[in-house]
């Protein structure tokens, strides 16, 4: 590329903006509770009341045995005591890393409320009827995209014509059995041991909190404020 080119490029990322819906909310962090659970759950409803595209969508960052990091978005099943659930076959890429390193992190950021909240923790599996249930309870079409994923998610495809056929034929069994299973469909539980919640301020005076676990501590975790 020509000089021109990237500085032009250069000029368009120096010229843009991060759009907020109007005032951002206050953050205070001494009326954060013990817990990063409840403020969790406050902040992902308060992200979906604001109008957030897919305010339940995260980035999850894994690393195998080479201890390469690698990251993908996908969606969050549920979020309770035991941990944050998502789901993927177990022979995806991300299912082979967390088999060989079973640690992730968790990045979820809401652009209009200015907020960011970072998970990380062992990943372990559920068991067959968790996962299979956690299948059930999703749409028609991400049931037939697990059907047609089964077993092949993150190899290499043969054609588009292979892609085509394979959903078609994934399609028409999720509407024949909507109680199918996925045999490599694998719902995963993150239990964080440190948990960060960020705040954009206009200003740039942000608002960092971070919970590291700690069973001496109320709640059973550490609270404290970082820099921004």
């Amino acid at each position: 590329m020509s000089e021109n080119e990237d500085e032009a490029f250069r000029a368009l990322l120096r010229g843009l903006r991060v759009p907020h819906a109007g005032e951002l909310p206050a953050f205070d962090p001494a009326t954060a509770p013990d817990a990063p659970l409840p403020l969790f759950r406050r902040w992902l409803r308060e992200a979906a009341e604001a109008g957030e595209p897919g305010p339940h969508t995260m980035t999850l960052a894994t690393a195998g045995a080479d201890c390469r990091p690698s990251q993908r978005t996908v969606m969050l099943h549920d979020a309770d005591e035991r941990g944050w659930h998502f789901g993927t076959h177990r022979g995806s890429r991300k299912g082979r890393e967390l088999a060989e390193q079973p640690y992730a992190s968790l990045a979820f950021h809401w652009m209009r409320s200015g907020r960011q909240v970072r998970v990380s923790g062992r990943v372990g599996e559920t068991g067959p009827e968790e996962s299979a249930a956690d299948l059930r309870g999703r749409s028609p079409a991400a049931l037939a995209a697990a059907l047609a994923g089964s077993g092949r998610q993150s190899e290499v495809l043969g054609s588009y014509e292979e892609l085509l056929r394979a959903f078609e034929t994934a399609y028409e069994r999720a509407e024949r059995e909507p109680d199918a299973t996925a045999p490599t469909w694998t719902l995963y539980v993150l239990e964080a041991d440190e948990v960060e919640f960020y705040q954009e301020e206009a200003r740039r005076r942000h608002v960092r909190v971070r919970y590291r676990r700690d069973p001496g501590e109320p709640g059973g975790w550490r609270r404290e404020l970082l820099w921004p």
